[in-house]
């Protein structure tokens, strides 16, 4: 009878599944969003004066290049 419950034991150990806290689970994905953001805003907002300056200066070059190429939409009235 030994037997049995030996391999008993081993089939049931081989169906349990792990048991895991949600709330756990909740927090570490929160955790990782919270450092994906903070990657995020670090590439966003950790740059200096200099590079700040050179992205605005391109994106006005930008702005009056797109500007110059408008189409008028008004229609002509001659």
């Amino acid at each position: 009878m030994s037997g049995m419950v030996g391999s008993l034991g081993d089939r049931y150990a081989a169906n349990v599944t792990e048991i895991f806290n949600l709330n756990k689970l909740r927090k570490a994905r929160a955790k990782q969003d919270a450092e994906r953001e903070a990657a995020a805003n670090r590439v966003a907002f950790g740059r200096t004066r200099a590079e700040k300056q050179a992205d605005r200066e391109a994106e006005a070059r930008r702005a009056r290049m797109l500007d110059g190429r408008r189409l008028d939409d008004t229609p002509d009235k001659s």
